[in-house]
C-alpha cells in the first residue's frame, strides 16, 4: 500500500482547519491534495485527535501483523494435511 505523504498529525491538522471555517476547496488548494482525498480523509480521521490517530495507527499495524501469523499458521496446516493425504 502506498504510504501518504503525511502523516496523522498533518491530516487532523488539515481537518481541523476546514472545520475551523476555511472553505474546504481552499484547504484543498493550499496543501496540494484532491477533493476526494480530503473527503476520505475527514471519513478516517474526522473528529480524532492525534493521540486517537496514533492509537488508531497501533491498532491497524496490529492487526496486519496478526493476519499474517493467521495466514502462516492457514499454510502450515494445509501443507501438514497435503503430507498426512500422501503418506496413507
Amino acid at each position: 500500500m502506498k504510504r501518504s505523504r503525511f502523516t496523522e498529525e498533518q491530516i487532523i491538522a488539515v481537518l481541523k482547519e476546514q472545520e475551523a471555517g476555511m472553505p474546504t476547496a481552499d484547504v484543498c488548494r493550499k496543501h496540494g491534495i484532491s477533493s476526494a482525498t480530503f473527503y476520505k480523509w475527514k471519513a478516517k480521521y474526522g473528529g480524532l485527535e492525534v493521540s486517537d490517530a496514533r492509537k488508531l495507527r497501533a491498532l491497524e499495524d496490529e492487526n496486519a501483523k496478526l493476519k499474517k501469523l493467521l495466514a502462516e499458521a492457514m499454510l502450515d496446516n494445509a501443507i501438514l494435511k497435503d503430507v498426512a493425504a500422501k503418506k496413507w
